[in-house]
């Protein structure tokens, strides 16, 4: 069963988390992943390329595991997150699209895929038998000596032969669902700067990520510390990264993340089925893309994200208006994991952020 030999390979190379969204074709590696690693089940891949660059940061071993088709939904992450910061991303994929491939939809992309990483500059091997299993081994331990990215595709023909007898197990499903659900979202008084400082005031040695664009340079102009992570790019990746450093390692972490970033992706489900009680989220909800132009987002007068994290799974939530109330939060002996903050659109005057990206990644590596 060459499903058990890969296991035991990566086990060797010291790997402790796999990052998952699976693939029919390696229904069997799954299970036994499930069994033998912290497994992640995440929902979509770009999701799993941030909370992989949090456990890099935090410095432990780990893999991405994906079909090759989801590489379309995350080489953007790769890109402005891995690649800008020079963080490690071993990526094992599952090649569709050659081998005994029955979907027509899997073969457009999947064609494309050597010819997408070789102008993207990522480094790809595809091994298509057995005997090319010990090069994957060695290509992961040279992802974490080099901090690079690399692609293996591994064609479903690896894993022919003798079948394997594992298989996902279920727990029982039976549970009480009970909610009660009541806010009132009054006009804001906060600007998303307000609300910055005052969050900024309560931070001391703890890592905290922040969101994309001019979140970043609030909080770099408000408190700038060495545990400041600052996003330049990835969108939607703020709080996957901010799941990973709550994964590997001790410290509470903070995420400064924005309504449209979090409309934006799938993770919060996942944040709740980790449930790591060393995470806090904050959802500064100013209705818009702020960033960008001030275009209104769907939790302007739609949708509630402290609703969508309740439903998500996330148990322990609250809001905040004003600076009283988010002050009352910060100071409690125990901060929610997700808290809503309501605050006004637009943008303060700040200025860029005159730090590299190398320099943000190496003083927050030293800094954890």
């Amino acid at each position: 069963m060459y499903e058990d030999d890969f296991a035991g390979g990566l086990k060797r190379l010291g790997i402790e988390f796999v990052v998952s969204l699976p693939c029919d074709r390696t229904k069997d590696l799954c299970s036994l992943m499930e069994r033998n690693f912290h497994y992640v089940n995440i929902n979509r891949e770009e999701d799993g390329v941030g909370i992989c660059a949090g456990l890099a940061l935090s410095k432990r071993r780990f893999v991405l595991h994906m079909q090759s088709s989801g590489l379309g939904n995350s080489l953007n992450a790769m890109m402005s997150l891995n690649y800008l910061y020079g963080l490690p991303l071993p990526v094992v994929a599952s090649l569709r699209g050659y081998y005994k491939e029955k979907i027509p939809a899997q073969i457009p992309f999947n064609s494309k895929i050597p010819g997408v990483l070789d102008a993207l500059g990522i480094k790809y091997t595809i091994i298509e038998d057995s005997s090319g299993l010990k090069k994957a081994y060695r290509i992961i331990d040279e992802c974490f000596k080099n901090s690079e990215i690399h692609v293996i595709l591994i064609s479903p023909k690896v894993w022919e032969g003798e079948p394997c007898t594992c298989e996902s197990k279920f727990p029982g499903r039976s549970r009480d669902i009970s909610l009660s659900f009541e806010r009132e979202i009054k006009e804001p008084v906060l600007t998303r700067r307000d609300a910055i400082k005052i969050i900024s005031e309560y931070l001391s040695g703890e890592p905290a990520v922040c969101n994309i664009g001019v979140p970043c340079k609030e909080l770099y102009a408000e408190n700038d510390r060495q545990q400041n992570f600052y996003m330049l790019g990835s969108y939607t990746q703020a709080t996957p990264i901010g799941l990973g450093l709550a994964l590997g390692q001790k410290k509470h972490v903070y995420v400064i993340d924005g309504d449209g970033s979090l409309l934006g992706t799938a993770v919060l489900p996942v944040v709740a089925a980790e449930n790591p009680k060393n995470l806090t989220i904050f959802a500064l909800d100013n209705g818009a893309f702020g960033s960008t132009g001030m275009q209104i987002t769907h939790s302007w007068n739609v949708c509630s994200l402290e609703l969508m994290a309740v439903a998500a799974g996330i148990k322990d939530t609250a809001m905040a208006r004003t600076g009283d109330d988010l002050k009352r939060v910060l100071s409690s002996g125990k901060i929610p994991q997700f808290v809503h903050v309501i605050i006004k659109p637009g943008n303060s005057d700040a200025k860029n952020i005159p730090l590299s990206p190398s320099d943000i990644m190496e003083r927050f590596e030293k800094s954890i």
